[in-house]
């Protein structure tokens, strides 16, 4: 925990100035946890081995072991390292990404046991259209552990970055701003079964796809 109040950045939301980005990172690789911008909505985020980090996602949503968490990807061949993909899944997931959808897929052994949803050894993956998300996770050259930023007892997520630094701030290391972010989820979709896709949740992404 880096503690003390956190960090606001305000990043422009077409050309992301590098310079922030990388404080964003050396923040993130200290143990940090941020809040942060993506095609949906706001996310908080931390590395993908950070165990605190986890525990206070945890903490601030209230989650239970039987959350899914999602690893946030810069492209297709970063995600392909942390979920098992057959051939016929490869197609619908590299058609629809990036864009709204987190999908459920079989772990790799690349992705910490406690992030394994517990009875079906699975994780969340997306690749996210946002330009700022793509260049922190260029900048940072790994995936991001993530969960959507709806605390316990809400309906929807919070959308503005100054809300959020005003109510989580002494909870979170780093809040990045660029603009307004939208308050509907991605389309979830579970292609860990035997029998097909299946729609767990209807959001951003068309469900036609997986229908």
């Amino acid at each position: 925990m880096l503690g003390g109040m956190a960090r606001y950045f305000d990043v422009h939301p077409d050309n992301p100035q590098p310079r922030l980005l990388a404080q964003v990172v050396d923040l993130l690789r200290s143990g940090g946890l941020i809040a942060y911008p993506t095609d949906s909505c706001y996310a908080l985020g931390c590395r993908v081995g950070n165990r605190d980090g986890l525990e206070r996602i945890r903490e601030i949503r209230k989650l239970d072991d039987k959350h899914h968490f999602t690893l946030i990807c810069q492209d297709f061949a970063q995600l392909g390292q942390y979920v098992q993909i057959s051939n016929a899944v490869f197609r619908l997931v590299k058609a629809s990404t990036p864009g709204g959808y987190t999908f459920i897929l079989p772990a790799t052994r690349e992705v910490p046991r406690q992030l394994w949803h517990p009875k079906k050894r699975t994780i969340g993956v997306r690749i996210p259209s946002h330009t700022v998300t793509q260049a922190l996770l260029a900048e940072l050259g790994e995936p991001l552990l993530s969960s959507t930023l709806l605390l316990a007892g809400e309906d929807e997520p919070m959308t503005q970055g100054w809300e959020i630094k005003e109510r989580l701030d002494h909870l979170l290391d780093a809040v990045i701003d660029a603009g307004e972010c939208g308050t509907t989820m991605t389309t979830v979709v579970d292609l860990s079964g035997d029998d097909g896709p299946e729609i767990v949740r209807l959001g951003t992404g068309d469900p036609a796809p997986f229908e």
